[in-house]
């Protein structure tokens, strides 16, 4: 029932909207215009206030229940895309959809949207039962899920959910994901002229450099990860330097792993300011809470017998990154991940087969179908 060209021509016409972080304001008008005719009430929300200049929000949509018995659910992706996301010129290849070239597709979520969208026009061209429906379309998932940490909760009814954001093939179903810590430490040495008095210093970047070469940096163990990934200072090869930033993170599926790795990392900086005798200024921020959803909860059970009806082996699965799902389940929101067969993200060679849109919206149809029987 799912029409396939229409779905395939609707991708292309939505990655063609330029959507880069921070300017998702022509594709949110776009697709308030799409759900508004699908007989959905579309309400955005504040989060484009949060950050100065962004301008837009999240979108929440409501369509009402037609007689089903399921719970209400949501489903939700995200409207903006990495860089170079500006000019997508899509085309169709032996059974694929690609940029020219150069730039990225944006599947990377629209093949997301497109399934969400086909789906609600499924159900209402076939008069499929449901018990109501939630549709979230988020901003600025790509910088730190900025989107999903400030949507309008006090309008979301749903108490579990989908996204459509995982690059795993159609069936995978992401029940695991970690909770991720970043750290910044602006280390405070002591300037000096560096050929006449060095003595006199204390310098910023070596204690920096004795604060990693003791840490544990990279694969912790198979649910742990950490990294530093900026490290700035200094003025000149002449001025011992008084000031650098460090930038890390630390993730796990595992909190309690997380906040081990974190308290580690922060100690050996400590430790080595404290050894040369600098100062430092810490900022820890909690960027998401982690995924870990029962084989036998509510979202879990749902898709798995979904894809079973429809043919496709279910994977229940975990992944390294993190997704509006980790917030949405921090929030006590059951979100699973669905993989939906996007390859090569966040690069000029991203592509998508054809026919994982399709079965991209076939799963969400089955999904509202399955939700009638889940309960």
């Amino acid at each position: 029932m799912v029409d396939s060209e229409r779905l395939i021509g609707e991708f292309m016409e939505l990655v063609q909207v330029d959507s880069e972080s921070g300017a998702e304001r022509q594709m949110a008008d776009l697709l308030k215009e799409k759900l508004t005719q699908l007989g959905l009430e579309v309400f955005e929300d504040g989060a484009g206030a949060v950050e100065v200049g962004r301008g837009t929000g999240n979108l929440i949509a409501n369509l009402p229940g037609n007689g089903g018995k399921g719970p209400v659910f949501l489903m939700c992706a995200h409207m903006d895309t990495v860089k170079p996301g500006k000019g997508v010129k899509p085309r169709r290849e032996k059974g694929k959809i690609l940029s020219a070239g150069d730039t990225i597709l944006g599947s990377d979520d629209k093949a997301g949207v497109a399934a969400i969208l086909e789906s609600l026009r499924v159900i209402k061209e076939q008069n499929i039962a449901h018990g109501g429906l939630q549709v979230v379309f988020t901003v600025g998932e790509e910088i730190g899920l900025v989107g999903a940490k400030n949507l309008d909760y006090g309008r979301i009814i749903a108490k579990a959910g989908f996204v459509l954001d995982s690059g795993g093939p159609p069936g995978e179903i992401i029940i695991k994901a970690p909770t991720q810590f970043s750290f910044k430490a602006a280390i405070k040495g002591k300037a000096a002229h560096a050929g006449i008095a060095p003595e006199e210093g204390i310098n910023a970047i070596v204690v920096a450099a004795h604060a990693i070469a003791a840490m544990q940096v990279g694969r912790i163990d198979n649910e742990t990860t950490s990294n530093i990934g900026l490290i700035s200072g200094g003025r000149a090869t002449n001025i011992v330097p008084e000031l650098v930033t460090l930038e890390g993170e630390t993730r796990s599926i595992s909190p309690e792993k997380a906040k081990a790795q974190l308290d580690h990392m922060l100690e050996a900086i400590q430790g080595a300011v404290e050894q040369f005798g600098a100062q430092v200024d810490l900022k820890v921020a909690k960027e998401y809470d982690p995924i870990n959803l029962a084989p036998d909860s509510w979202p879990v059970r749902t898709a798995v017998q979904a894809c079973r009806n429809l043919g496709l082996e279910p994977v229940l699965g975990q992944t390294g990154g993190g997704s509006d799902a980790n917030v949405f389940n921090g929030r006590g929101i059951d979100c699973a991940n669905l993989g939906i067969g996007m390859e090569k993200v966040h690069t000029t060679e991203e592509f998508i087969a054809e026919e994982n849109l399709v079965a991209n919206a076939k799963l969400m149809v089955e999904i509202i179908r399955v939700a009638q029987e889940a309960g």
